[in-house]
């Protein structure tokens, strides 16, 4: 009887979500502690889920379509074996997609779950939340035409250093485990290819004549929209407390001459700080108004981009702990490397 009880209680934990009750809670503090931010957050929260909807239903229903049909396979063997092209082409497209670093999430999701290298993803993964058209021609209207070029040069060059860094580290067998299936159990197939790509199944376009096929499609749709739709509420949720709660004072304390120290406290003041890509435009260009050195500026943009909490809380819920840091680590010293290069320059 005892051991019956533990094991539904085992059981038990091993379903819970605790995601799904961090919302809940964050949500019943504020209702009785400030309802006014409570109905703010939920409405910041529904609507950029909203606006994220089509890429979200789209990525997911690509990643159910090549998996029930069996173009995973396909897609993933015509990847193989091209890097050195694909990395820089991932790191060039990233820099002028319309997607924003939670927006971008289920793009990647689908990407690696059909096999394609995660190399080339990471270079995409990095450029893409950076710049994109509309990012570039606020970014001149705010911070001028210079700053905006470098910014997109900036983007490509931390896109490059993170797709080839991440060969570099796959070719030295760091982690290799994790890098040839980088995501999450909880969240699409997994894997650069493995035995999927090695004994390919025959591809059945039209895999909704077979009920087997039928089926693996909903169950991997309703997986991945339940894994990453719950992880998006969330770091929806916290930018919108992160809005409001976190002080500027923070933001003011990276303002300095452009040196190694302000240039590296601005990238890691962008971690907290950085709210969203155009709500951070004028902020800059304030502090640079007030003495902050434009290199410190650029690398607050380039690492807050990448690194921010909601960012981090989306490539943490998706990817295994090597990529995940393998991503933080490629965002800091390449936003880093680009401020100092900046000051330098102008």
């Amino acid at each position: 009887m005892a051991s019956s009880v533990l094991t539904r209680l085992n059981r038990s934990v091993r379903q819970f979500d605790g995601v799904a009750l961090a919302i809940s809670v964050i949500f019943l503090v504020l209702i009785f502690l400030a309802p006014a931010q409570a109905s703010g957050s939920l409405s910041f929260t529904l609507e950029n889920l909203w606006n994220v909807a089509p890429f979200l239903l789209l990525s997911i229903g690509i990643a159910a379509y090549a998996a029930a049909s069996g173009a995973d396979n396909l897609i993933a063997k015509a990847f193989q074996g091209k890097l050195m092209v694909m990395i820089p082409i991932a790191a060039l497209f990233g820099a002028f997609s319309p997607f924003c670093s939670c927006g971008v999430i289920p793009l990647i999701a689908a990407l690696l779950s059909m096999g394609v290298p995660v190399a080339a993803v990471m270079a995409f993964w990095l450029s893409s939340p950076l710049m994109d058209p509309s990012m570039f021609v606020l970014t001149v209207g705010t911070l001028g035409l210079q700053f905006a070029i470098a910014k997109t040069l900036a983007t490509v060059a931390i896109g490059l250093l993170g797709g080839f860094g991440t060969l570099a580290l796959m070719r030295s067998g760091w982690s290799s485990a994790a890098f040839e299936n980088p995501l999450h159990e909880g969240v699409g197939n997994g894997g650069c290819g493995g035995s999927r790509v090695r004994n390919p199944k025959p591809i059945a376009w039209q895999f909704w004549s077979e009920a087997e096929r039928q089926q693996k499609f909903w169950k991997g749709a309703s997986k991945n929209a339940w894994f990453l739709g719950k992880w998006l509420t969330l770091a929806f949720v916290l930018e919108s407390l992160m809005i409001v709660y976190v002080p500027n004072e923070w933001i003011q304390a990276i303002a300095g001459d452009g040196g190694l120290f302000s240039i590296g406290l601005a990238a890691l003041v962008g971690i907290p700080a950085y709210l969203n890509g155009y709500a951070a435009l004028p902020l800059v260009e304030g502090l640079i108004q007030q003495g902050m050195s434009p290199g410190a500026g650029m690398t607050f943009l380039l690492a807050g981009g990448a690194t921010s909490i909601p960012a981090m809380i989306a490539v943490f819920a998706l990817a295994r702990r090597p990529v995940f840091v393998a991503y933080l680590a490629f965002a800091f010293i390449g936003s880093v490397i680009a401020g100092l290069v900046y000051t330098v320059v102008i």
